[in-house]
């Protein structure tokens, strides 16, 4: 009995030692936090979504407060987040505000499938074992990767075998960008914030056959370059297959939409729904 109690004892005074000790050195190395980081912290959206390039919005705000980053880095809260980092840091800062949009229409119904694919189901492993599932090599995959990225849920792929992007809930992170292995995913500024307008090619390939483009789907760009050539204000150039536009020169007079044989053009205005951009109020 003694033993025991003995035991008990030291133990309590070993615990009360370690814990005074505990305490001291926590006092003795103390450092204080940067209230330049908390501050920061405080207006981010806390979407954590590591859009910026870091581990989630501490890491992007200590980044932010060291040098390490942009102000305005953050695309989730993109402009109003920006203007409040940048005052934190005195500097002035905007960003647009962005939403994603997927760059081919090859659905069920539009562009040919190879095969029924048995293998794993993901775009990355259907890339890598047979270079897609549709006839077209640059089109969309359609197994979702995308969708399983997303942090925010903002993008489905639906029964015709593409992704569709629900813009109300799309804060153009660019996860879904990334995850692409067909990098077919691209992100816009909204109308919201940049006046952006004017035609997007929603087609990714790249094949130099008309014949094969047209044989294997019905919404491909076949290299006729009736869009840069009836463009009245020289705002589009057909590089590497597809047509890219200089929106300092596009006036969304549709034209080149008209004139397409295949309706691969279309306006940024009509393809994206327009709404405000995040207030990093957090209340999503």
């Amino acid at each position: 009995m003694q033993i025991i109690i003995l035991t008990l004892i030291v133990s309590l005074v070993l615990s009360v030692a370690i814990g005074f000790l505990l305490g001291f050195f926590k006092k003795l190395f103390y450092v204080a936090p940067d209230e330049t980081v908390a501050k920061i912290r405080e207006v981010l959206p806390g979407a954590n979504c590591g859009a910026c390039g870091f581990p989630g919005c501490d890491g992007f705000a200590a980044a932010v407060a060291s040098g390490n980053a942009p102000v305005n880095g953050c695309s989730v809260g993109a402009g109003p987040v920006a203007a409040k980092v940048g005052a934190i840091m005195g500097v002035s800062a905007s960003a647009d505000a962005k939403v994603a949009v997927l760059l081919c229409q090859g659905s069920h119904d539009v562009c040919k499938e190879k095969a029924d694919y048995v293998g794993v189901k993901t775009c990355r492993a259907a890339k890598i074992s047979v270079n897609g599932l549709r006839e077209c090599d640059w089109g969309c995959i359609g197994l979702g990767d995308c969708e399983m990225a997303c942090p925010f849920d903002a993008i489905h792929v639906e029964a015709d075998g593409i992704p569709h992007v629900d813009y109300e809930k799309c804060t153009g992170c660019a996860v879904c960008v990334a995850a692409c292995p067909q990098h077919i995913l691209t992100t816009v500024p909204t109308t919201v914030s940049t006046s952006r307008k004017g035609s997007i090619a929603l087609c990714s390939c790249r094949n130099p056959r008309k014949a094969v483009i047209m044989k294997n789907c019905k919404r491909g760009c076949i290299k006729c370059m009736k869009c840069e050539k009836n463009c009245p204000t020289g705002a589009i150039k057909v590089i590497n297959g597809i047509p890219e536009v200089n929106y300092e020169l596009c006036d969304s007079c549709g034209i080149c939409i008209k004139g397409c044989p295949t309706k691969v053009l279309a306006l940024v205005e009509d393809k994206i729904a327009v709404l405000s951009p995040c207030s990093a109020c957090e209340a999503c």
